[in-house]
């Protein structure tokens, strides 16, 4: 068996069981969470630049 196709497998296995782990609320959450970060990063990035600017 070539090196190649071992980790092929090994990563696929490994997503395999990764994907069957996940809930569709689990994903939900992290959308919200990451939206939610880049929110307030946008904000307090503009906040500042204002108060820069003074």
């Amino acid at each position: 068996m070539k090196l190649n196709e071992i980790r092929a497998g090994t990563l696929g296995g490994t997503l395999c069981s990764i994907w069957a782990s996940v809930t569709l609320g689990d994903l939900l959450q992290t959308v919200i969470m990451a939206a939610l970060g880049t929110l307030v990063s946008y904000l307090m990035s503009q906040l500042l630049d204002r108060r820069r600017r003074q």
